[in-house]
């Protein structure tokens, strides 16, 4: 590991620089350093060696953040190389794979910005005092808003995959075990009902596809958000982007005991918000808003089979209750991901 991040450095001017690791979940693809020096400069260095993905990958990915952050959005730029690169590679020695735990001999490295401020986690999931949570709803929104904006005059280079590259039952059948055939039923027709959506240049495009609390830092100063990790970004429906902080924002609600009350409060106080922030941004079609549930559902899949994907890259057996909320909403057809209900 130590000789991969050596070869990593070697392509920043990072000299002198504090390298510390970050923690990463079980089959995550990333390397992950925060470089600190004299706590004037601080970036966010990468090293991606998994062999699931190529030069252009990365290189589209790369691509897409730099064009936001250029045009205004609230992104985390990238930081090109002494080469004038936004992504650099080299070949692993075979020891140096299996100390890194990557399974290709390609590995590729961007440097990012730091994101200023700091993680809703990291501060107890507490917000910043004297503000109203309403005001971290719709900033949310807005920053999920702008993205979208740019995203729909976004003409790029190097194109990463659609929806249905990935996301289509040949692939989820090998991804996920005949022992769960309810649940492959239950994708199966979601897919058909998702081949029927519009994608015009309003409703499909460029999305993050996994902006979460875990991927955002808050200024506690001010409450502005600042987003980094486009390593799923995706073409797919804007939708999903808002759907996904649905099914990440029922936290918000659960302290309320009674099933109607926090459906109640997703909607009304929180999603309203959401969605008040992000059309603040850039517009919304209405057909595509009435399907909420259905996009919601889309997000219990992407997350059903991250979680598939994750297990087969620790070489372990997926522990069943780690999906259980999941598949049971898709199953039994329990909408807004049960937040109405007690699972």
């Amino acid at each position: 590991m130590i000789n991969v991040l050596e070869k990593a450095k070697a392509f920043y001017d990072l000299e002198n620089f504090e390298f510390d690791q970050v923690g990463g979940h079980d089959g995550g693809r990333n390397l992950v350093y925060v470089c600190r020096k004299n706590d004037e400069k601080k970036y966010v260095l990468r090293i991606s060696s998994l062999g699931d993905r190529t030069l252009e990958d990365y290189e589209a990915e790369t691509e897409f953040v730099h064009y936001l952050a250029e045009h205004g959005a609230p992104v985390a730029n990238v930081i090109s190389s002494k080469k004038g690169k936004l992504v650099e590679s080299f070949v692993m020695k075979s020891e140096e794979r299996s100390t890194a735990n990557a399974d290709g001999e390609a590995c590729y490295v961007s440097l990012f910005a730091y994101a200023k401020g700091m993680l809703l986690s990291e501060n107890g999931y507490r917000y910043r005092e004297g503000a109203a949570l309403t005001e971290l709803f719709f900033n949310m929104g807005k920053t999920i808003g702008a993205i979208h904006r740019l995203s729909k005059q976004y003409q790029p280079k190097h194109k990463r995959q659609q929806y249905f590259d990935k996301y289509n039952m040949e692939y989820i059948s090998k991804v996920i075990p005949r022992d769960f055939a309810e649940l492959k039923d239950a994708i199966a027709n979601r897919l058909e009902k998702f081949q029927t959506l519009p994608m015009d240049p309003e409703s499909y495009g460029l999305v993050h596809f996994d902006f979460s609390d875990g991927n955002y830092h808050v200024d506690y100063s001010d409450g502005a958000i600042t987003t980094f990790d486009f390593d799923n970004c995706i073409y797919c429906w804007y939708m999903f982007d808002l759907a996904h902080l649905w099914t990440h924002g029922v936290g918000w609600c659960m302290w309320i005991e009674d099933g109607e009350e926090r459906l109640k409060f997703m909607k009304e106080y929180y999603f309203a918000t959401v969605l008040e922030g992000y059309r603040s941004e850039t517009s919304l079609p209405e057909n595509l808003l009435e399907q909420l549930q259905l996009f919601i559902d889309m997000v219990l899949i992407e997350g059903i089979v991250d979680e598939f994907e994750c297990a087969a890259r620790e070489g372990e057996e997926i522990d069943p209750e780690d999906i259980e909320d999941y598949v049971k909403c898709l199953v039994e057809d329990i909408p807004y991901a049960g937040v109405g209900v007690d699972l």
